[in-house]
C-alpha cells in the first residue's frame, strides 16, 4: 500500500516567528528559504536535509517516504 505524501507544510521563521504555508517540491530539496515577512534567509539546522525538515510542520516528501533526501 502506497504512503500518502503531504505536500503542504507551514514554515515558521526562526527570526520573527512568521508562519506561511508552502507547497514542497517533490523533485528537489529546499535548502534556502527567504521569510516573506522579515526577509531573513534561513537554512536547515545541522543534520536536517532541508528547511521543511527544520522549520516546517511536515517533513519533506523523501523523508515522508522513508528515503534519504537529496542523496
Amino acid at each position: 500500500m502506497a504512503k500518502t505524501i503531504t505536500l503542504q507544510s507551514t514554515i515558521t521563521c526562526p527570526e520573527c516567528g512568521f508562519q506561511k504555508e508552502e507547497t514542497m517540491p517533490t523533485d528537489a530539496c529546499t535548502y534556502f528559504y527567504k521569510c516573506t515577512n522579515c526577509e531573513t534567509l534561513v537554512k536547515p539546522k545541522h543534520g536536517d536535509c532541508c528547511v521543511f525538515c527544520t522549520y516546517g510542520t511536515v517533513k519533506c516528501p523523501p523523508i515522508q517516504e522513508g528515503v534519504s533526501c537529496c542523496s
